[in-house]
């Protein structure tokens, strides 16, 4: 089997995607999915996206995690798969698109990509940690001395030990400067820390904004691989008008055989 693919990076959570339009791609082949994933036998990405065809809106965006089963909603995904339809001139500079969890409007402003993200409801708060669903199910909780935090050993036992064999993506935050916090995250699908995490940072921003621990509409989240900026809005139900906004890049193109 031989196919173009791209390879793509949005702050440093990076992608393997590819055009399905003619829909040749073996969408059940967990394995082949795994293996273009594999860092050291494969391509290496954080997960893949295939863009499909859609007679409703711009187009559709499927989503598989590095293990190889189909994923929940990625938000750097989504900003990277809508640069993607630019270069491929599906797009302009708006879209709308199909993912997993609905309709998700984008925004081109050169390699920045603003997305908005699914209104929210219901935002669970623990005594130490706080639990949203963004697209895909988020944990999220503070910690002193993140630099040093063992996030694999410790996102692993909670993402195992309190969520099961469903898991949840686990964020470990602190807080930077001003409105600025630091976040890192272990990714399940992924079973390992990634350099950013776009659901993530989401569930984060509306955690803080509901615990009181920030007040701004505006949003700096420090990733391991780069600034992400998430602005949203409070209702009366819980928020919506949320937009991930922040770079999204083309690392290179190649040929699999």
């Amino acid at each position: 089997m031989q196919f173009d693919f791209y390879k793509y990076q949005g702050t440093g959570n990076d992608f393997i995607i590819i055009d399905n339009r003619k829909e040749f791609f073996p969408k059940n082949n967990a394995e082949l999915i795994s293996l273009l994933c594999d860092r050291k036998f494969g391509i290496g990405a954080d997960g893949l996206l295939l863009l499909e065809n859609n007679t409703n809106v711009h187009f559709s965006m499927i989503y598989y995690n590095k293990d190889g089963n189909l994923g929940s909603m990625c938000g750097n995904g989504g900003r990277c798969i809508v640069h993607f339809a630019n270069y491929l001139g599906i797009i302009k500079y708006k879209t709308v698109f199909k993912a997993i969890d609905g309709l998700h409007e984008a925004t081109i402003k050169g390699e920045i990509i603003s997305l908005k993200m699914k209104d929210i409801s219901t935002i669970e708060v623990f005594e130490n940690h706080v639990f949203i669903d963004t697209g895909s199910p988020h944990h999220v909780q503070m910690v002193n001395n993140l630099k040093s935090y063992n996030v694999k050993k410790e996102g692993a036992r909670i993402r195992n030990d309190r969520y099961g064999k469903v898991g949840a993506n686990i964020n470990f935050i602190e807080h930077f400067e001003k409105n600025i916090f630091a976040i890192r995250t272990y990714e399940r699908g992924v079973e390992n820390e990634t350099l950013s995490c776009g659901t993530g940072v989401t569930a984060v921003a509306v955690a803080l904004f509901e615990t009181g621990k920030i007040k701004s509409k505006e949003v700096i989240l420090k990733t391991e691989g780069g600034l992400l900026t998430i602005w949203l809005n409070k209702t009366t139900s819980g928020y919506n008008e949320i937009f991930l906004e922040g770079p999204a890049k083309m690392v290179y193109k190649g040929k699999w055989k």
